[in-house]
């Protein structure tokens, strides 16, 4: 029994699922997180210990929650949408919580979905926080925008197919003023395009890619909260993808990608 308890301690040092606490090494201050792409496995080490230590998580909605699930019962688990400020509530809110916790001395972990930094306004908190004259870890995440076409057998890169990937925000549309995008350039590029946020306005974007001269047989794949156990793949091409979104009720979260990458891999079995 001895062996087995000591076994199951150092695993439970090694995975950040129990922290020692005299030689637990307190984060000053606030940790920006990076939480991967859906699959609680996929977190970093790092980022994992760091939950394990925290007193307070502040999380957003992509957030993987089996993550918060394991946490210990005195960690305080704040839903960022809930923040008061409406169901989108103002960054603003995010950054004072982020602060007032900070300066009451807790360890506070921001834990995002993906990457901080790619599309999830990290740098708006760390900015903040500078500001504030609070200390601030940054650590990295699996961006969605890689993972997720790789678990669902979709290379962002392939041999002799694509030498180039790019990734793009859908959440505003092409003829939308606020687009920073270049879709006309987007059009014309041979590599693939990898979309986030993009469900909602994918006819659109369909549509611009094919107006400046993208095929409308260009394969494309939307992949439903990926590397998650409720991942599904779903094939269109720019001609189809309006309707077969429709079709097949596609709903975010979902990374769309555009390109010849889509069909290399072997036939989707979902």
């Amino acid at each position: 029994h001895t062996a087995a308890v000591r076994d199951a301690v150092v695993e439970g040092l090694r995975d950040g699922t129990l922290v020692a606490p005299h030689h637990r090494t307190r984060t000053p201050g606030v940790a920006l997180v990076g939480g991967g792409p859906g699959d609680p496995d996929l977190i970093t080490v790092r980022g994992r210990r760091l939950l394990a230590e925290a007193d307070v998580v502040i999380a957003d909605r992509l957030g993987p929650r089996d993550l918060l699930a394991e946490l210990p019962p005195h960690v305080e688990v704040i839903d960022a949408a809930k923040i008061p400020y409406g169901r989108y509530m103002a960054q603003e809110a995010i950054n004072n919580a982020l602060i007032e916790h900070a300066k009451q001395g807790r360890s506070v972990v921001r834990l995002k979905g993906g990457d901080p930094y790619v599309f999830g306004r990290g740098m708006e908190e760390l900015q903040a926080l500078a500001e504030a004259g609070i200390p601030c870890t940054v650590v990295p995440g699996i961006s969605s925008s890689i993972s997720v076409p790789g678990a669902a057998g979709i290379p962002v890169t392939h041999r002799g197919v694509a030498h180039e990937f790019t990734v793009v925000s859908g959440h505003v549309a092409p003829d939308d003023e606020r687009s920073l995008v270049d879709w006309p350039s987007l059009a014309r590029l041979t590599g693939t395009l990898v979309i986030l946020m993009g469900v909602d306005k994918i006819g659109r974007i369909a549509e611009t890619l094919v107006a400046h001269g993208k095929s409308p047989d260009t394969p494309v794949a939307l992949v439903q909260e990926g590397t998650t156990a409720a991942q599904r793949r779903v094939d269109a091409t720019l001609a189809t993808v309006a309707e077969t979104v429709r079709a097949q009720d596609v709903r975010p979260p979902a990374v769309i990608v555009v390109g010849p990458v889509v069909a290399v891999g072997p036939p989707a079995a979902d």
